[in-house]
């Protein structure tokens, strides 16, 4: 074909002449805007209203549900199950699936913890081995999917049995690697911004959210396109403010009572993790959003005979999904390994890998593919570590992990079949 890849993967409104502007421009903003949700365009409107109102619920039922000690424990139980999550909007967004996306996360955890530990290697050298490890890997269950032709179940199936042993016979008979060193691994989970450095951190996420909103409807306007009121772009830039300084302003009180081996009786700030979190998210939702390569990866989620024929490489976008989703995979098997203090021979073994699809999905990533975006896996995220944060402190006893299950499987069940639905009522 001879037209343009671009051409055919980007579409924007036309040109209409002079855009509307004042109230006239806000009316019109919300008549798209309901006619987009009326369309099945839903966005993130299902997963924030679960989060309200599930938060809602167990605020009511706990006191202390959102008290500073608890927002601290949602953070960083909730930061392996994100990390995790963005990886696999990548690759669900071409409909694929990687099954084993937690034990490769375990056994690049096992693989910098025993390169450490066991044998003297800097920190930072063993995770920057144990990051390349996830990527290699990544990129060998691409190429078997795009060259070779192998489901990707069939292939993430078997690695997820492979990579289990692999840890396993890492690990060896002593069942663990305890990380012992005072090293920036473990204060990941268990470290803190200073509080001053908060501050400033949430001023420059805010500043940069409003001069990138207000870029793009400049830009927008200049080229005589619709855009978002400058009235919904100040509306959502106080929103944002006024949650980042009450999160902030609880992370600013002392939540430990206790000694900890590595660390002061203070525990003032963020937890280093948020940050993290922040700057992947940011990375990632650019390159999604405002990249080529993010064009083509809906296009060929979409429809990849479409793509092929405008010229786009379906099998690199196709590889380059599995890179990305094993490497998110070894960073979220890092993470962990902080929180616990440890590696365990059963790594990613457990459920962090159903959490983190179940996170993507909840959050409006389709199953089917072409759909999805990374803000989905950071709210379905939460919408996971409140559900299993709530139920722990409901229930107590030997059965509150079995309602933990049932409840996080029916909201899964739920956010599956809205998305079937959606799906149909968009093809219709």
């Amino acid at each position: 074909m001879s037209a343009h890849v671009d051409d055919v993967v980007q579409q924007d409104e036309p040109r209409s002449g002079k855009p509307p502007e004042g109230l006239a421009a806000l009316g019109t903003y919300l008549s798209d805007y309901l006619a987009r949700v009326r369309g099945g365009e839903l966005g993130s409107i299902p997963a924030l209203t679960g989060l309200v109102v599930i938060t809602a619920v167990f605020a009511l039922v706990h006191p202390g549900f959102l008290s500073a000690y608890n927002l601290e424990a949602l953070v960083i139980q909730a930061a392996p199950i994100i990390v995790m999550a963005m990886g696999l909007v990548f690759v669900l967004l071409l409909g694929e699936i990687d099954l084993s996306a937690g034990t490769t996360g375990g056994l690049c955890s096992a693989i910098t913890a025993v390169l450490i530990l066991r044998h003297g290697s800097p920190w930072w050298l063993g995770l920057v081995i144990g990051l390349i490890v996830g990527v290699v890997i990544g990129f060998g269950m691409g190429w078997l999917r795009a060259r070779v032709g192998i489901p990707s179940f069939v292939i993430t199936l078997a690695t997820f049995l492979a990579f289990q042993g692999v840890t396993l016979i890492l690990i060896g008979g002593q069942g663990s690697v305890i990380l012992t060193d005072n090293s920036p691994l473990i204060k990941l989970e268990n470290g803190f911004v200073p509080l001053w450095l908060g501050w400033i951190l949430l001023a420059l996420f805010v500043a940069g959210y409003a001069a990138i909103k207000i870029n793009d409807a400049l830009g927008r306007r200049r080229a005589g396109l619709t855009h978002a009121p400058f009235t919904v772009i100040a509306a959502k830039v106080v929103v944002l403010a006024a949650l980042g300084t009450a999160f902030v302003h609880e992370m600013d009180v002392n939540r430990n009572l206790t000694t900890n081996a590595f660390f002061s009786n203070k525990a003032q700030g963020m937890p280093w993790v948020v940050v993290l979190l922040v700057i992947l998210f940011a990375v990632w939702h650019f390159v999604v959003s405002r990249t080529r390569y993010g064009r083509h990866l809906y296009a060929v989620g979409g429809n990849a005979e479409a793509s092929r024929r405008a010229g786009i490489v379906v099998s690199r976008i196709r590889i380059s999904v599995f890179v990305i989703c094993s490497g998110m995979a070894a960073v979220s098997g890092i993470v962990a390994a902080s929180l616990l203090q440890s590696v365990q021979s059963n790594a990613g073994a457990g459920n962090t890998l159903l959490l983190a699809v179940g996170a993507a999905v909840i959050g409006g990533t389709s199953l089917f593919g072409g759909h999805g975006r990374i803000i989905d896996a950071v709210l379905g995220g939460l919408v996971v570590a409140v559900i299993v944060n709530g139920m722990s402190d409901l229930i107590q006893g030997s059965n509150s992990a079995g309602y933990e299950w049932v409840v996080t499987g029916v909201v899964l069940l739920l956010a599956a079949g809205f998305d079937a639905v959606v799906r149909r009522a968009r093809s219709a």
